[in-house]
């Protein structure tokens, strides 16, 4: 037996299950209610830096991230057995419910027109961003630590040298 009130949920104008006929047949269908309403889901700020920094490392021009202390930290770290490289090295960000803000520090590469590295780094990290996790980015604040010279070495390469040879 079907209750049919106003409101109740079996009610066939509702927005619950009903049934209607179709070419003579009679067909069920099943509610379909919200998907963010079956439970909440929550992603952490070092999610968001990680999609963040390893969508910035991806354009062209972007020669690393963080300024030059992180940098030499992480270059340490990563000669430590058992330490990895950190993708959200140069990015910080605040996530919200719905929203996201983030701060990337960047390195670029000598000849490199800035403002064009800037606004692909910013575009390919909305993207990202946006698309892995839903969140609406409402800013990318991006600066420029450094520039990559052609002649200077890499800081891994000098710090295994001594001064004198």
């Amino acid at each position: 037996m079907t209750d049919t009130k106003p409101g109740n949920r079996f009610e066939a104008g509702g927005g619950g299950s009903s049934t209607a006929a179709h070419d003579g047949k009679s067909e069920t269908r099943r509610p379909r209610g919200d998907r963010g309403s079956r439970g909440r889901t929550t992603i952490a700020d070092g999610v968001v830096e990680k999609i963040a920094g390893m969508a910035a490392r991806d354009v062209d021009g972007v020669y690393a991230m963080g300024s030059g202390m992180a940098r030499t930290f992480g270059a340490m770290r990563d000669r430590v057995p058992g330490g990895s490289k950190s993708a959200s090295r140069g990015v910080s960000a605040e996530v919200g419910d719905v929203q996201s803000a983030l701060d990337l520090e960047i390195v670029v590469e000598y000849g490199v027109a800035i403002a064009d590295v800037a606004a692909s780094v910013r575009e390919n990290v909305v993207n990202a961003v946006e698309r892995m996790t839903g969140l609406e980015v409402v800013e990318v604040n991006i600066a420029v630590s450094d520039v990559k010279l052609p002649d200077e070495e890499d800081e891994d390469e000098d710090s295994g040298r001594t001064r004198v040879q």
